[in-house]
């Protein structure tokens, strides 16, 4: 049963036959009392709560439900129902334990998307479920590009494969190179969305004055260099998945246009007014904590609950040192293919020696390492030379801090190369950052970029 609370008779009708026709049982009352009462004589599977069910608009009646009902039944889901204009009133629900946020006038099919995709958040899971092993998993999804069995990355796989029939937003967190693409396709893979396309947008190498036009589209004439139409990637995306990659990137006044059309579900195309509806499922991922760029008012607190209805955290490969050996072996079966050596392998002792190293690339990093040492050895079975070679030919590290190398022991270009190394090594590969740091702007880094040949290790 679901339980609606609202003031408004006609509210109240109109959700309960929408509901009814999707196959829902509901209860309908007018306000507090009557919530708690109906609740304590059957629990909800859950509550759609409208946030002003009082004569006062302040909202202060529906937090004091909110929290009331987490109180006496703390499994039970929320979804909260305000005004555009109450987003902030929505978010202090979130903050009470709401378990998403609707704005009126609904959407009808969006509503029933979010009840669908909440109840199935919230269904226990069986004790098996919660214990697959990694053989387990694979009968059952498609995880075929996600290389192996530490207990942390298992538990990732976990939530993915429970989350992925839904059409729940989901934020994957982690440092550079942990493999946050290969999670959100696995996602989109194992969804009701795997016919339709998977659209990766890199929001770190957008312009904010290029945001709309990317990721919306525009028609010809629309401004002055809008030379032809322009498919935005939203529209690209339709029926299927949008990977938005680098959010933590994402200026505040383009935050503000992303939260509208993932609350309203449409947008416009540049130089058309007319709204289009979306029908996509959003991932985003950062390599940023966003919870701490909200604290420090770089990151719209709306916005991040809007796109994290399950957060999914990646371990660094530090974490997994067990799972270097299969990530290697795993690159190595690939490069033979790549360059024709199918005698190709490494031994028991360089497999030893990396799982050693550092590593702060993660897995990016390491699939550089193995690729160089392929090219450069000339014999089919890898040893830890091959490997120390690689690492001893990268760049020397730079000077002490305040101290310039001796004259003739250095060229311009290598000391250049050196600081961006560093500058990207210091900055977990955030090229924004970087080019910040460096005085330069995004295309001169990525020129500086394919004159050395760095090759950032992303996600």
């Amino acid at each position: 049963m679901i339980l609606l609370v609202d003031d408004d008779v006609a509210v109240r009708t109109s959700l309960g036959l929408l509901l009814k026709q999707a196959g829902y049982q509901t209860q309908a009352v007018p306000g507090a009392a009557g919530a708690l009462a109906a609740a304590e004589a059957t629990l909800p599977q859950l509550v759609l709560l409208d946030m002003n069910f009082a004569l006062e608009t302040s909202g202060a009646d529906g937090l004091r439900l909110l929290r009331e009902l987490k109180q006496r039944f703390p499994a039970l889901p929320v979804i909260l129902l305000t005004g555009w204009g109450s987003i902030a009133l929505a978010v202090e629900g979130m903050k009470a334990g709401a378990a998403e946020f609707l704005t009126k006038p609904w959407n009808n099919e969006h509503l029933l998307s979010t009840l669908e995709t909440v109840l199935a958040l919230h269904a226990p899971a069986p004790a098996a479920e919660t214990a697959l092993t990694r053989r387990q998993l694979d009968a059952r999804y498609d995880f075929g590009a996600i290389v192996g069995h530490d207990a942390g990355l298992l538990q990732v796989l976990r939530q993915v494969g429970q989350v992925a029939a839904t059409d729940a937003s989901v934020l994957i967190e982690g440092e550079s190179g942990t493999g946050k693409e290969l999670i959100a396709e696995a996602l989109h893979r194992n969804s009701a969305r795997r016919r339709g396309p998977f659209v990766k947008v890199n929001l770190g190498g957008i312009s904010a004055s290029l945001f709309e036009s990317e990721l919306f589209g525009h028609r010809r004439g629309a401004f002055t260099d809008a030379k032809t139409d322009r498919v935005g990637r939203f529209e690209l995306a339709q029926g299927g998945t949008i990977f938005l990659d680098e959010i933590g990137e994402l200026d505040l006044a383009s935050q503000v246009k992303l939260l509208r059309v993932l609350q309203d579900r449409t947008y416009e195309v540049l130089g058309d007014s007319k709204p289009r509806r979306l029908d996509i499922r959003v991932v985003c991922a950062t390599n940023r904590r966003l919870a701490e760029e909200v604290r420090a008012g770089r990151f719209r607190e709306d916005l991040f609950y809007r796109i994290n209805l399950l957060t999914l955290r990646l371990p660094a490969l530090r974490e997994r040192p067990q799972d270097i050996g299969l990530l290697v072996r795993h690159f190595v079966e690939q490069l033979r293919a790549t360059y024709q050596r199918p005698q190709l392998q490494v031994g028991t002792r360089a497999l030893h020696w990396l799982q050693e190293q550092p590593l702060p690339g993660n897995i990016r990093e390491l699939k550089n390492v193995v690729e160089r040492a392929v090219l450069v050895s000339t014999h089919d079975e890898l040893t830890p030379d091959d490997f120390q070679a690689q690492t001893a030919a990268l760049p020397a590290a730079a000077p002490a801090a305040g101290e310039l190398p001796a004259p003739g022991t250095i060229t311009l270009d290598e000391l250049e190369e050196q600081m961006i190394r560093r500058t990207l090594a210091h900055y977990e590969g955030n090229l924004s950052r970087v080019a910040r740091a460096l005085g330069l702007s995004r295309g001169a880094l990525y020129r500086r970029l394919e004159k050395y040949g760095i090759e950032v290790v992303g996600t």
